[in-house]
């Protein structure tokens, strides 16, 4: 018999791409989404299957599940400024009383249990690149600390579960990841200039464009969690890729498959907005013997051939 993997937040960007992963290693997936940022369209391949299953439900309230569960993924919440600042409650609800629930769950199943956690943990960090024991700069008060101290609270209550109750918790620290099922309108650096380079629009730089970024293709991203979930740590690992960008330098690239031609125009930076982020692998190599494999620019033309197709189909309606 199949063993389930509960992934909340499934119907998301990585929530759905860790489904079919799941899936594809033999797994029955459960994906659990309230679809306020997620989509059912990112799912809509996987209907009629019988090892996969759609639950509406908001994480934030009791979770119920009449099978048993080898494993819980916790992926649920709000991830682009956008969206956490259009939805700053919503967000600090689900990394807190979310993350209780799902860890509740994994508990009750004696199921192992995986937090999405984030680079946002680091804030502004004065430390580069980020080493998984440095405990970051964050401003709990600003605009972004929603979402940054909503992981960092995530990340305690899953440490108290595993101490106090025994649970089989492992913490994924994710830096930035692209690939096809982005939001058009997520509002993040890479959908944004590829929306606009395929509308033939300027693209907006916020900042000097001097900012870094390390970026990791979704694939990889999701063979390193698929490789943390089976391994014996516990700690939090830093999984993104080292390679690091500036902002303006991806404007360009993204432009430059496109075509060119379009400008670049620049806005002030929003308040918080992190100068540097580049993770320190060193414990991903060593103990899960993985590192990202896709070369960025290989990863950009997948994703840009993804969103070209989308919006040509939002187009005719």
């Amino acid at each position: 018999m199949k063993r389930n993997i509960l992934v909340t937040g499934g119907a998301g960007f990585l929530g759905s791409h860790l489904c079919d992963r799941f899936l594809a290693e033999g797994f029955r997936a459960i994906a659990m989404d309230n679809l306020i940022t997620g989509s059912s369209d990112n799912i809509a391949h996987l209907a009629g299957r019988e090892d996969f299953r759609f639950v509406h439900h908001d994480v934030t309230e009791y979770i119920y599940l009449a099978e048993p569960l080898y494993a819980v993924v916790h992926f649920a919440s709000p991830a682009s400024p956008l969206d956490y600042h259009e939805l700053p409650i919503q967000t600090l609800k689900v990394g807190a009383i979310g993350t209780h629930k799902a860890l509740g769950v994994a508990k009750v199943n004696n199921a192992r249990f995986l937090l999405a956690s984030t680079s946002e943990v680091y804030g502004d960090p004065e430390i580069h690149p980020q080493p998984e024991s440095y405990w970051g700069n964050v401003n709990p008060v600003g605009p972004r600390g929603v979402y940054d101290e909503a992981k960092r609270f995530a990340e305690a209550m899953t440490m108290a579960y595993h101490r106090v109750h025994g649970v089989d918790a492992k913490i994924a620290r994710i830096f930035n990841t692209f690939g096809p099922r982005m939001r058009l309108d997520d509002g993040r650096a890479i959908p944004n200039f590829m929306v606009q380079s395929l509308k033939r629009e300027p693209l907006t730089i916020f900042g000097d464009g001097n900012q870094t970024r390390s970026f990791c293709y979704v694939d990889d991203l999701v063979d390193g969690i698929f490789r943390l979930l089976q391994s014996d740590l516990n700690e939090p690992v830093n999984l993104g890729n080292p390679e690091e960008w500036t902002v303006r330098r991806m404007a360009e690239t993204i432009r430059d498959l496109e075509g060119g031609g379009v400008p670049l125009v620049y806005q002030d930076l929003p308040v918080d907005d992190p100068k540097v982020r580049q993770p320190d692998i060193a414990l991903a190599r060593s103990a899960l013997d993985w590192s990202p494999r896709t070369p960025i620019a290989e990863g950009l033309e997948t994703t840009l051939a993804d969103f070209k197709n989308r919006l040509e189909r939002s187009r005719k309606g």
